[in-house]
């Protein structure tokens, strides 16, 4: 194997305490028995970033004996979650000032809670953020997931990261195993690219070079909502890897069926990702056409192929000084193509993820599927943190 680091997402759990509309991993959550141990983890290569999530992490006990072990392997660690559990993340961050967190929150508090599912979440994910940022902890952070039920709320949001100094990370709707969803899409693409064209221009104003490849990477978003091409390749299983919450390692979190490239229970890291499994999965990569753009996959892209998001910033930041809004969601020709009616809505629905027949895949293990027969899912998780 080769001695560069690499970039590691770890699905800790996939019990979730959220009842997200445009994600039914609730539905399908692992059992604590089977979630991947510490063991496991001891057996990871060396990371330059890793990122912890679930389900929900913080569902977890011993998430801090996670980090703590992660932190031997990993340069830097940023754990997602709902911020619901705010004294288990105050407690975390306290004994770990430098391991990031980045708080779902899907809009201003009607359309968040409606959204999310969670009761008085907003006040729940918000108030947690406010105590990291009065503990002067130095990198909290809270993003959404843009709809068309929220998509209004975006600059809004963007406003409220600045007023508390703290980063804000944009997505928007993915279709894949993991999210045990195949029918999410964009109804209405040209108001959601509008307000994502609205914070590409904010983003371009700010003094901040971080912001400025944010720009592009909102960029990116209008370009996947109307289902073109990326505009960075996927590396995915070459140099970043997902690994969930049975040990399965796999390329990344968007593909339609759940792709294992080997197990870290039962092998070596070296073993696994220099296997024969390992290696036909990167040929199916190589021909992946879902066009997926999250940040798991594009920021090592950015990172790679520096000059393409680089060209584009300093073509926006630099040479438009003359333009009030250096950014018109236009440049994009499908765009165009679709404001004058050369392309259809329809058509488009085509070229997106959305596939309104497909059977939902769920990645469970066998044990996972099993307590579903005998139990509701809300019931499984509200035992969990009752007990707890």
């Amino acid at each position: 194997m080769a001695d560069k680091k690499l970039n590691g997402t770890v699905i800790v759990t996939y019990r979730c305490n959220a009842r997200c509309t445009m994600c039914n991993r609730y539905k399908a959550p692992s059992r604590p028995e089977e979630e991947i141990s510490i063991e496991t983890i001891k057996k990871f290569p060396k990371m330059y970033f890793t990122n912890i999530t679930g389900g929900e992490p913080f569902i977890r006990e011993d998430l801090a004996d996670i980090v703590r072990e992660l932190y031997k392997k990993s340069d830097r660690i940023v754990i997602s979650t709902n911020g619901f559990f705010t004294d288990r993340i105050i407690k975390l961050c306290e004994e770990f000032p430098n391991v990031g967190i980045r708080i779902s929150i899907e809009g201003l508090e009607e359309t968040n809670n409606k959204i999310r599912g969670l009761q008085d979440g907003y006040n729940k994910g918000y108030s947690t953020l406010k105590k990291l940022v009065e503990m002067k902890h130095p990198d909290v952070g809270f993003g959404m997931t843009v709809q068309d039920t929220n998509a209004r709320d975006l600059v809004a949001l963007y406003e409220k990261s600045n007023e508390l100094n703290m980063e804000f990370a944009t997505a928007s709707l993915h279709n894949s195993f993991y999210f045990v969803e195949a029918k999410n899409i964009i109804k209405d693409r040209m108001m959601v690219a509008k307000e994502f064209e609205k914070l590409v221009n904010e983003l371009l104003k700010s003094n901040s070079p971080k912001k400025w490849f944010r720009a592009y990477f909102n960029h990116g978003l209008i370009n996947y909502i109307f289902g073109q091409k990326r505009l960075l390749p996927c590396d995915m299983s070459f140099d970043t890897f997902f690994i969930d919450p049975y040990g399965d390692v796999m390329p990344c979190n968007g593909t339609k069926d759940k792709e294992v490239m080997g197990n870290l229970n039962e092998q070596t890291w070296d073993e696994l990702w220099n296997s024969e499994q390992a290696e036909a999965i990167r040929k199916k990569v190589r021909c992946c056409d879902r066009n997926c753009w999250m940040i798991g996959s594009v920021s090592p892209a950015m990172h790679k192929y520096i000059w393409k998001p680089a060209i584009w910033v300093i073509k926006h930041k630099f040479l438009r000084f003359w333009k009030k809004e250096k950014y018109s969601m236009y440049e994009n020709k499908i765009v165009r193509d679709f404001r004058e009616g050369k392309v259809t809505k329809e058509e488009l629905d085509k070229c997106s993820t959305c596939d309104m027949n497909a059977k939902v895949n769920d990645g469970l293990s066998k044990e996972s599927i099993k307590q579903l027969k005998s139990k509701f899912e809300k019931k499984i998780i509200e035992k969990d943190i009752d007990e707890q």
